[in-house]
Protein backbone atom coordinates (compact mmCIF):
# COMPACT_ATOMS: atom_id res chain seq x y z
CA UNK A 1 0.00 0.00 0.00
CA UNK A 2 1.25 3.50 -0.83
CA UNK A 3 1.76 6.06 1.91
CA UNK A 4 -1.20 8.06 0.58
CA UNK A 5 -3.26 4.88 0.62
CA UNK A 6 -2.36 4.45 4.28
CA UNK A 7 -3.44 8.04 4.92
CA UNK A 8 -6.78 7.41 3.19
CA UNK A 9 -7.36 4.32 5.32
CA UNK A 10 -6.45 6.22 8.47
CA UNK A 11 -8.87 9.03 7.60
CA UNK A 12 -11.66 6.54 6.85
CA UNK A 13 -11.11 4.85 10.22
CA UNK A 14 -11.06 8.24 11.93
CA UNK A 15 -14.32 9.29 10.24
CA UNK A 16 -15.88 6.02 11.44
CA UNK A 17 -15.14 7.01 15.04
CA UNK A 18 -11.63 5.67 15.52
CA UNK A 19 -8.62 7.61 16.78
CA UNK A 20 -7.15 10.35 14.60
CA UNK A 21 -3.52 10.22 15.62
CA UNK A 22 -2.44 8.02 12.69
CA UNK A 23 -4.10 10.31 10.14
CA UNK A 24 -2.55 13.38 11.77
CA UNK A 25 0.93 11.83 11.78
CA UNK A 26 0.69 10.76 8.12
CA UNK A 27 -0.71 14.11 7.01
CA UNK A 28 2.32 15.87 8.45
CA UNK A 29 4.84 13.35 7.17
CA UNK A 30 3.41 13.28 3.63
CA UNK A 31 2.85 17.05 3.45
CA UNK A 32 -0.79 16.52 2.47
CA UNK A 33 -2.25 19.87 1.43
CA UNK A 34 -5.54 19.09 -0.34
CA UNK A 35 -8.38 16.64 0.34
CA UNK A 36 -10.68 15.82 -2.59
CA UNK A 37 -13.99 14.58 -1.19
CA UNK A 38 -15.85 12.33 -3.65
CA UNK A 39 -19.12 10.49 -3.16
CA UNK A 40 -17.94 7.06 -4.27
CA UNK A 41 -15.20 4.81 -5.59
CA UNK A 42 -16.22 5.26 -9.24
CA UNK A 43 -15.61 9.00 -8.90
CA UNK A 44 -12.17 8.28 -7.42
CA UNK A 45 -11.37 6.02 -10.39
CA UNK A 46 -12.39 8.74 -12.84
CA UNK A 47 -10.40 11.51 -11.14
CA UNK A 48 -7.29 9.35 -10.88
CA UNK A 49 -7.59 8.29 -14.53
CA UNK A 50 -7.84 11.89 -15.72
CA UNK A 51 -4.87 12.90 -13.57
CA UNK A 52 -2.77 10.08 -15.00
CA UNK A 53 -3.76 11.00 -18.56
CA UNK A 54 -2.37 14.48 -17.90
CA UNK A 55 0.85 13.22 -16.36
CA UNK A 56 -0.14 14.17 -12.82
CA UNK A 57 0.76 12.17 -9.72
CA UNK A 58 -1.68 13.60 -7.22
CA UNK A 59 -0.14 11.85 -4.22
CA UNK A 60 3.24 13.38 -5.04
CA UNK A 61 1.52 16.77 -5.21
CA UNK A 62 0.14 16.32 -1.68
CA UNK A 63 -3.40 15.67 -2.91
CA UNK A 64 -5.49 12.96 -1.26
CA UNK A 65 -8.47 11.72 -3.30
CA UNK A 66 -11.06 10.18 -0.97
CA UNK A 67 -14.28 8.22 -1.36
CA UNK A 68 -16.47 9.32 1.54
CA UNK A 69 -19.17 6.69 0.99
CA UNK A 70 -22.01 9.04 0.08
CA UNK A 71 -22.74 12.76 0.23
CA UNK A 72 -24.30 12.60 3.68
CA UNK A 73 -20.83 11.91 5.10
CA UNK A 74 -19.28 15.06 3.67
CA UNK A 75 -19.76 17.13 6.83
CA UNK A 76 -17.91 14.65 9.00
CA UNK A 77 -14.96 14.39 6.59
CA UNK A 78 -14.88 18.16 6.06
CA UNK A 79 -14.67 18.83 9.80
CA UNK A 80 -11.84 16.33 10.26
CA UNK A 81 -9.81 17.42 7.24
CA UNK A 82 -10.67 21.10 6.83
CA UNK A 83 -10.03 24.14 9.01
CA UNK A 84 -11.51 22.64 12.23
CA UNK A 85 -9.24 19.57 11.91
CA UNK A 86 -6.11 19.01 9.84
CA UNK A 87 -6.38 22.35 8.08
CA UNK A 88 -6.25 20.94 4.53
CA UNK A 89 -7.74 22.75 1.57
CA UNK A 90 -10.99 21.04 0.66
CA UNK A 91 -12.47 20.45 -2.75
CA UNK A 92 -14.70 17.79 -4.25
CA UNK A 93 -17.23 16.69 -6.82
CA UNK A 94 -20.87 15.87 -6.22
CA UNK A 95 -24.19 15.28 -7.96
CA UNK A 96 -26.61 18.19 -8.31
CA UNK A 97 -29.08 16.49 -5.97
CA UNK A 98 -26.40 16.28 -3.27
CA UNK A 99 -25.23 19.89 -3.54
CA UNK A 100 -26.95 20.92 -0.26
CA UNK A 101 -24.96 18.33 1.71
CA UNK A 102 -21.70 19.58 0.26
CA UNK A 103 -22.61 23.24 0.71
CA UNK A 104 -23.50 22.70 4.36
CA UNK A 105 -20.49 20.48 5.07
CA UNK A 106 -18.04 22.87 3.43
CA UNK A 107 -19.57 25.86 5.23
CA UNK A 108 -19.20 24.09 8.59
CA UNK A 109 -15.52 23.52 7.78
CA UNK A 110 -15.12 27.18 6.75
CA UNK A 111 -14.61 26.27 3.09
CA UNK A 112 -16.45 28.08 0.29
CA UNK A 113 -19.19 26.51 -1.83
CA UNK A 114 -17.31 27.45 -5.01
CA UNK A 115 -14.50 25.16 -3.86
CA UNK A 116 -16.39 22.06 -5.05
CA UNK A 117 -17.74 21.10 -8.46
CA UNK A 118 -21.23 19.87 -9.35
CA UNK A 119 -22.35 17.38 -12.02
CA UNK A 120 -25.75 17.93 -13.66
CA UNK A 121 -27.01 14.49 -12.65
CA UNK A 122 -23.92 12.52 -11.73
CA UNK A 123 -20.44 11.93 -13.12
CA UNK A 124 -21.51 8.88 -15.15
CA UNK A 125 -24.17 11.00 -16.85
CA UNK A 126 -21.57 13.67 -17.66
CA UNK A 127 -19.20 11.10 -19.15
CA UNK A 128 -21.87 9.32 -21.17
CA UNK A 129 -23.05 12.59 -22.71
CA UNK A 130 -19.46 13.62 -23.46
CA UNK A 131 -18.71 10.33 -25.24
CA UNK A 132 -22.01 9.83 -27.04
CA UNK A 133 -24.11 6.71 -27.53
CA UNK A 134 -22.08 5.20 -30.38
CA UNK A 135 -18.79 5.48 -28.51
CA UNK A 136 -20.39 4.09 -25.35
CA UNK A 137 -21.50 0.98 -27.23
CA UNK A 138 -17.99 0.57 -28.65
CA UNK A 139 -16.53 0.72 -25.14
CA UNK A 140 -19.02 -1.78 -23.76
CA UNK A 141 -18.15 -4.12 -26.64
CA UNK A 142 -14.42 -3.68 -25.96
CA UNK A 143 -15.06 -4.61 -22.32
CA UNK A 144 -16.78 -7.83 -23.42
CA UNK A 145 -20.19 -6.79 -22.13
CA UNK A 146 -22.19 -6.11 -25.28
CA UNK A 147 -24.27 -9.25 -24.75
CA UNK A 148 -25.02 -8.22 -21.17
CA UNK A 149 -26.02 -4.76 -22.40
CA UNK A 150 -28.39 -6.12 -25.01
CA UNK A 151 -30.01 -8.42 -22.46
CA UNK A 152 -30.40 -5.46 -20.12
CA UNK A 153 -31.97 -3.30 -22.85
CA UNK A 154 -34.68 -5.91 -23.45
CA UNK A 155 -36.01 -5.43 -19.93
CA UNK A 156 -39.47 -3.77 -19.87
CA UNK A 157 -38.24 -1.10 -17.46
CA UNK A 158 -35.77 0.16 -20.07
CA UNK A 159 -38.33 0.67 -22.81
CA UNK A 160 -38.95 4.34 -23.55
CA UNK A 161 -35.84 5.54 -21.72
CA UNK A 162 -33.26 7.55 -23.62
CA UNK A 163 -30.08 5.67 -24.59
CA UNK A 164 -28.10 7.90 -22.22
CA UNK A 165 -30.32 6.94 -19.27
CA UNK A 166 -30.12 3.28 -20.28
CA UNK A 167 -26.32 3.33 -20.26
CA UNK A 168 -26.29 5.13 -16.93
CA UNK A 169 -28.55 2.51 -15.39
CA UNK A 170 -26.55 -0.33 -16.97
CA UNK A 171 -23.36 0.84 -15.26
CA UNK A 172 -25.02 0.44 -11.89
CA UNK A 173 -26.48 -3.04 -12.36
CA UNK A 174 -23.40 -5.08 -11.42
CA UNK A 175 -21.10 -4.69 -8.44
CA UNK A 176 -17.82 -3.06 -9.41
CA UNK A 177 -18.98 -2.07 -12.90
CA UNK A 178 -19.28 1.65 -12.14
CA UNK A 179 -15.78 1.69 -10.68
CA UNK A 180 -14.29 -0.08 -13.70
CA UNK A 181 -16.07 2.15 -16.18
CA UNK A 182 -15.11 5.25 -14.21
CA UNK A 183 -11.61 4.67 -15.54
CA UNK A 184 -12.63 3.23 -18.94
CA UNK A 185 -14.83 6.19 -19.86
CA UNK A 186 -12.31 8.82 -18.81
CA UNK A 187 -9.51 7.10 -20.72
CA UNK A 188 -11.72 7.19 -23.84
CA UNK A 189 -12.27 10.95 -23.71
CA UNK A 190 -10.56 13.21 -26.20
CA UNK A 191 -8.92 16.27 -24.60
CA UNK A 192 -11.65 18.67 -25.65
CA UNK A 193 -14.50 16.47 -24.38
CA UNK A 194 -13.71 16.26 -20.67
CA UNK A 195 -16.87 17.22 -18.72
CA UNK A 196 -16.55 20.69 -17.19
CA UNK A 197 -16.97 19.63 -13.53
CA UNK A 198 -14.26 16.97 -13.81
CA UNK A 199 -11.95 19.24 -15.78
CA UNK A 200 -12.48 22.06 -13.31
CA UNK A 201 -11.75 19.85 -10.35
CA UNK A 202 -8.45 18.59 -11.71
CA UNK A 203 -7.38 22.03 -12.90
CA UNK A 204 -7.93 23.36 -9.38
CA UNK A 205 -5.50 20.90 -7.79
Amino acid sequence: MSDMGAFRDAVTAWAAGGPGERAQELAARLSVRVAVLLEGASDVAAVNALAESRGRNLADDGVCVLSIGGAMSVGRYARLLGAPGLGLRLTGLCDEAERPYYARGFAQARAAEQDFFVCAADLEDELIRALGVTRMEELVRAEGELRALRTFLRQPAQQGRSPERQFRRFLGTKKGRKIRYGRVLVEALTPGRVPAPLDGLLSSL
